[in-house]
């Protein structure tokens, strides 16, 4: 494999960690093929690693140093109760042992990382792969072709998919594992930390806190992440769909920041001040439309993650709720194995055969954990006003069942 050309589809987080791991671990040549053309950089929306995973990965070279990030320590469940403070009532809380990241400030923290060697080109949207057979003894394939939009084909020895949620290299890979709708969205929105001051204060509340606002048919996670121009407030927003026709059912689209109709802005406006304790329906309803957009939330279970030439990353491979909270660790802990692999490895066949063992089964328990968790938290909710600590700790539980919580799993046990 030494020498061994590699293309890199996708050029986000996962396509960045994944392209900076191959060329460490002594690929030849790393090309990154990245459809868009503007600044990565300006997503705005926050994610979160486990303190665990993040020391994992640190340790690895795939999380790399320096990267802003704000420290979570607590999770508190309320419920709307106007008999009760503005901020709602606690019904229980746990520990939430997390840092939060802006997607924007993580992906340029990974792109700087990128060696000077790999090419990374922005404007080359994949059309679609094709493996090429072998025509010597033994068979298999040799490479890959690589057909851009503008109509040129590149061969390589090796394609990663780390193209997203409707990944190219997958369909090529398993063309029957196509993204299922779950049946809900999510609302997502931040906005200026500071805008909150108008507000008042809010008695035991912290930056340090996530807060996760429960009603019937569903709940909102509520955190402060870092932002280019200081901290913000970061939020998720799981509920049914509006029943209006705005978002399709079968295969809805998202509405992007700054893309959502009046109709639709006004659905959310009537949820806040319908279900939400009035301190948090106001501080949402702060966020600025260019920041508020709309995602029908999809998952995806793959039957495999590699094979012959070609390998899948983040969420090409797998497609987990947001629930989970295991996304960039996740695509980050994919770059780690294929650099493992990649070291160990003696030939493409060995190498694409233990992160097939390794990932494969990983991102399997990863997409069922996830959907027991919505199905919980959104589809099936349960009467989060009658519950104390004890009930809700019980119901907890019962989501994770074998796994020991959120964030994702070490890499090795």
């Amino acid at each position: 494999m030494r020498g061994g050309t590699i293309a890199v589809v996708g050029g986000s987080i996962a396509g960045c960690a994944v392209a900076t791991a191959a060329a460490r671990a002594g690929a030849g040549e790393v090309v990154v093929l990245e459809r868009t053309r503007g600044r990565l950089q300006d997503r705005g929306v926050g994610l979160c690693v486990h303190d665990e995973r993040a020391a994992e990965l640190g340790a690895s070279g795939a999380l790399p140093a320096g990267i802003a990030a704000h420290r979570l320590e607590r999770r508190r469940w309320v419920v709307r109760d106007d008999a009760h403070a503005a901020g709602g009532r606690v019904t229980w809380e746990q520990p939430f042992p997390f840092h939060s990241y802006h997607w924007g400030l993580l992906w340029q923290g990974l792109r700087e990382s990128v060696p000077d060697s790999v090419v990374y080109r922005q404007g080359a949207a994949v059309a679609g792969v094709a493996e090429c057979g072998a025509t010597g003894v033994g068979g298999g394939a040799t490479g890959v072709e690589v057909r851009l939009a503008g109509g040129s084909v590149e061969r390589y020895d090796l394609v990663v998919g780390a193209d997203g949620y409707r990944s190219v290299v997958r369909a090529a890979l398993c063309p029957d594992s196509r993204p299922r709708y779950a049946g809900y969205v999510c609302w997502r929105g931040n906005l200026d930390a500071a805008r909150l001051a108008g507000l008042g204060s809010l008695a035991d509340s912290a930056p340090e806190t996530v807060t996760t606002v429960c009603f019937p048919g569903g709940s909102c996670v509520i955190y402060r992440i870092p932002g280019p121009d200081g901290p913000r407030l970061n939020w998720v927003l799981y509920a049914a769909p509006p029943r209006d026709g705005q978002l399709r059912r079968g295969d809805p689209t998202s509405f992007p920041p700054g893309g959502l109709t009046p109709e639709l802005a006004g659905h959310l406006a009537a949820l806040l001040d319908r279900e939400f304790p009035p301190y948090w329906g106001r501080a949402l309803a702060l966020t600025d439309p260019a920041d508020t957009f709309v995602q029908p939330i999809y998952d995806v279970e793959t039957a495999r993650v590699a094979a012959g030439r070609l390998l899948l990353a983040g969420d090409a491979a797998s497609v987990v709720r947001p629930h989970n909270t295991s996304g960039a660790a996740k695509a980050l802990q994919d770059a780690t194995a294929l650099a493992d692999g990649w070291r160990r490895g003696a030939s493409f066949e060995e190498l694409l055969r233990g992160y097939e063992e390794t990932r494969g089964a990983a991102g399997r328990e990863l997409v069922a954990l996830a959907r027991r968790l919505g199905r919980a938290q959104v589809e099936r909710t349960p009467a989060w006003a009658g519950m104390d600590g004890d009930a809700m700790a019980s119901w907890w539980r019962g989501q994770l069942g074998e796994a020991s919580g959120i964030g994702g799993r070490a890499m090795t046990p």
